[in-house]
């Protein structure tokens, strides 16, 4: 039974989106966490403190002995219900992202909201009087890579709606000005400075990212670029082959997005004619169009 499931998850890793691995991640890593720190409980093993190890610290003499933090601290979770909240939120603004965006450039916006929210955690620590008078503190989360998915969608796509609970549709850039002013008055308040600060911090990438990217600019590619060489670094190397073997150029994250865009315009445009003179209406080849959408 154990061995099914664990082969499922394996298939579905493997297989699902990039959106769903990096869920994955998250879920492994806060089970990993919750195993350590009970198996460290029971035996007493105070010394050893995961949370302190993966979490990006406020002080700088530290960061500069654990520099990997600024990337691990964006996948750690504590508390079940702030990897439910999180896991929640980026997966139904997710969702909606990847219909504009390719899972690389996803990827590389997760990664670089998450640097923001830490950097800007950082500067407030140890430059700011009100936040560097507190005592050093180690932060965690995926709350400021959210961030970034949130803003970008929002603010790349504001006409896109969610259904809420008791408040019914609402354009999605709403819920994103909301979320922010949330964070910005809770500043001060002495509950969850640090992760207010990354939050802030990881919103302020995504609203970058979306009005750079209206004007042609993808400001993740220098981040996609580092995954790749990570990635590559992890591969076994293969032989050189001495055939010489010519591939068909893949589409660039700019190609990709217009194409995706004009394929939206087109079925907007067959759905408004659909309202008008009914399915009879359309063209075969309307009809075919909006047949392949409807199976996306």
């Amino acid at each position: 039974m154990a061995a099914d499931i664990i082969d499922k998850l394996k298939h579905r890793y493997k297989h699902g989106s990039v959106l769903i691995r990096f869920i994955y991640i998250n879920l492994a890593f806060f089970v990993i966490i919750k195993v350590v720190s009970l198996f460290t409980t029971l035996f007493n093993i105070y010394s050893f403190d995961l949370i302190t190890l993966l979490g990006v610290p406020s002080g700088l003499n530290m960061l500069l002995k654990r520099v990997w933090t600024l990337f691990t601290y964006m996948f750690v979770h504590e508390q079940i219900f702030h990897i439910l909240f999180n896991m929640l939120w980026l997966y139904w603004f997710g969702k909606i992202f990847l219909q504009y965006f390719t899972g690389r450039v996803f990827g590389s916006l997760y990664v670089l909201g998450g640097l923001g929210g830490a950097l800007l955690y950082i500067i407030a620590f140890n430059y700011i009087p009100y936040f560097a008078s507190m005592e050093r503190s180690w932060m965690i989360g995926a709350s400021a890579s959210v961030m970034a998915i949130v803003m970008a969608t929002a603010f790349y796509r504001p006409e896109v709606r969610l259904n809420l609970l008791f408040i019914g549709s609402i354009k999605i850039v709403y819920i994103a000005i909301a979320a922010f002013i949330i964070d910005f008055l809770s500043l001060g308040n002495g509950v969850n400075e640090g992760g207010h600060v990354a939050h802030i911090g990881g919103a302020l990438i995504g609203y970058l990212f979306a009005m750079q990217y209206k004007n042609g600019k993808d400001i993740t590619a220098w981040v996609g670029k580092l995954i790749d060489w990570f990635v590559n670094l992890t591969k076994p190397r293969k032989k050189k082959s001495k055939m010489k073997v010519q591939y068909k150029r893949n589409e660039t994250d700019m190609e990709y997005n217009e194409r995706k865009k004009n394929e939206q315009a087109d079925i907007d445009t067959i759905l408004d004619k659909l309202k008008t003179s009914g399915y009879n209406g359309l063209s075969s080849e309307e009809k075919r169009k909006l047949f392949d959408a409807s199976k996306k």
